[in-house]
């Protein structure tokens, strides 16, 4: 530790958050955890520390845009706006087990046969270990090269030569420049910070792994995310073998895309019709169920709403939602209820998006409102129709974006019809389905409600 100047107070870091105090206590006031506090070092600032050296004034016409790399997945490189971009790096984050490991070295597989040289460190495993899965994954190739150590300045040391690199995991890694022990703030920092240099000067991408706690965020500082081009996400439920790919941040593109894989003993293989994960296809038409499409980045997904509606038994109705915002469904049933005289204050109301879908977005208000109409007067809606417009508090019914893409999907799918907007600019002669207008909700509920 370097001594500090006369005078001078000392500061104590949070060895599990990375929060920094001028007075000691037994508990960390940010993170709450015990006996963590310890005293820092002094050292030089973090601009000092993360200075490159790349920097000076350029021409931003005369800077010519690079060209991306590809993952050799097409739904990967959809995801992260066109493929890698060189320099760039990306910051991989999940839940144990869930596939990252898989997704990358089935990645650098693919990459490393198409004539680009590949290396994959691993702080975690040893070569025998990740060479077995490579090989039962088919992803063993020549130019497919293994660093199996945690010694990260020795591992970029042997980058030379590679045209992409994946660190798993950063919270396994040591930097020998920096005090503490390796998944530490200070840690964790420097071997971000460490990866992010050897990109930009080698002018090639990586990606690193990031573990995540109990509360669902990247383990280590927050700055971490800050520090890197890109965060993914990769998530799923252990009872279902499809695994969603999303992006938090891209620098380089868009963060709405969204990319499913599904998982098998052979590896993860991308999911061609993503909208048949999310519809049933039911024969005949259910009260409570509305169909609509909403849109995950540029990915059309037709989403299924289901409601239901029973008499409650206590004094104050019971509102339960899965895949959808509780708020929602407390907003829009006071909406039918004032606006349609659709009465939902003596029933309990259960609303779900099947097949796990998170629907976010205002183009499905319309299909939640006309799914819990149908659940409370117990009456089904029509078949092969969709739903499509914004609901405000009015009961005033609002355009959506990207009309023209969810009908083309939807008359993919076999729908016939579908209820929209009455200011939509759309002519019905050139629409792929027919087209019923509406202003407000209750004329909705009019026409589909018979």
């Amino acid at each position: 530790m370097v001594p500090m100047a006369k005078g001078e107070k000392p500061l104590y870091a949070c060895s599990e958050c990375g929060a920094v105090f001028s007075v000691w206590t037994g508990r960390c006031p940010s993170c709450g955890e015990w006996g963590s506090l310890e005293k820092k070092a002094v050292s030089p600032s973090p601009a000092a520390e993360m200075r490159s050296g790349r920097g000076g004034m350029v021409d931003a016409s005369s800077v010519v845009p690079p060209d991306r790399i590809s993952s050799g997945s097409a739904e990967f490189d959809r995801v992260l706006g066109g493929g890698w971009v060189p320099g760039g790096v990306f910051l991989l984050g999940g839940q144990p087990g869930i596939g990252k490991s898989t997704l990358l070295l089935q990645t650098c597989g693919r990459m490393a046969s198409g004539g680009l040289r590949t290396l994959y460190i691993s702080g975690e495993e040893s070569a025998s270990q990740v060479a077995l899965r490579a090989k039962r994954l088919s992803a063993a190739c020549a130019g497919l090269d293994l660093f199996c150590d945690s010694d990260l300045g020795a591992a970029l040391g042997a980058l030379d030569g590679h045209g992409f690199f994946v660190v798993d995991s950063v919270q396994a890694m040591r930097s020998d420049g920096s005090e503490g022990w390796a998944g530490s703030p200070g840690q964790v920092r420097a071997a971000a910070q460490m990866c992010i240099n050897a990109a930009k000067e080698r002018d090639i991408p990586g990606v690193l792994v990031g573990h995540i706690t109990k509360e669902g965020r990247i383990a280590g500082p927050m700055l971490l995310e800050h520090m890197v081009d890109g965060v993914l996400t990769f998530s799923g439920d252990d009872y279902s073998p499809y695994r969603m790919l999303r992006v938090n941040k891209n620098r380089f593109g868009s963060t709405d895309e969204l990319g499913v894989f599904e998982m098998s003993e052979e590896g993860l293989a991308p999911v061609k019709d993503v909208s048949g994960l999310y519809w049933n296809r039911a024969e005949q038409s259910v009260p409570g169920v509305a169909m609509t499409v909403v849109l995950e980045g540029s990915q059309p997904l037709v989403a299924e709403i289901q409601a239901l509606a029973n008499g409650t038994a206590f004094p104050y109705p019971k509102r339960t939602g899965r895949g959808i915002d509780m708020n929602k469904i407390q907003l829009f049933s006071a909406v039918l209820e004032k606006r349609c005289s659709i009465g939902c204050g003596l029933s309990d109301i259960y609303v779900n998006v099947a097949g796990g879908l998170a629907v976010r977005e205002p183009a499905a208000d319309l299909a939640l409102c006309t799914a819990l109409a149908s659940a409370v007067r117990d009456v089904a809606l029509p078949e092969k129709c969709v739903f499509l417009g914004e609901v405000g508090l009015a009961g005033e019914i609002r355009p959506v974006i990207r009309l023209a893409r969810r009908l083309q999907e939807a008359a993919r799918l076999g729908f016939t019809r579908a209820v929209v907007s009455s200011r939509e600019d759309v002519k019905a002669k050139k629409a792929p389905i027919e087209i019923i207008r509406a202003a407000t909700l209750s004329e909705v509920l009019k026409a589909v409600m018979k």
